[in-house]
């Protein structure tokens, strides 16, 4: 089941694996780096924290330095990584970057599971 809530997405599946995902189920979007040391803290944090939702919300990993995925770090306008994104109907609803404890991730994904 968790290897359907976390998945790797490039810029060539982003609209199919996130856009259109986030019509059924909110999807947080992980804009990271393999160079980027808070990206390897949050990452084992955001995994726990999709496990804890049980399907409530989906985690697409998306590598900055892989093909043309740098793109999509520039459709948001990143300024740095990671940079967390809640994806919901389509829409950004939220954002943070830098790694976070788990209580900030809870809390994150608490407000904007609830916004309209």
């Amino acid at each position: 089941m968790l290897d359907s809530l976390i998945v790797n997405v490039d810029f060539e599946d982003y609209d199919e694996m996130v856009l259109a995902e986030s019509h059924k189920v909110p999807v947080l979007i992980d804009l990271w780096a393999e160079w980027c040391a808070p990206c390897l803290v949050v990452a084992p944090l955001l995994k726990q924290l999709v496990e804890d939702y049980d399907g409530e919300i989906k985690l697409a990993k998306i590598e900055v330095d892989e093909g043309e995925n740098m793109k999509l770090a520039g459709r948001y306008q990143v300024r740095g990584f990671p940079t967390i994104i809640f994806i919901k109907d389509g829409k950004e609803v939220d954002r943070f970057s830098g790694a976070k404890p788990l209580s900030f991730l809870r809390d994150f994904v608490e407000k904007n599971l609830n916004k309209n």
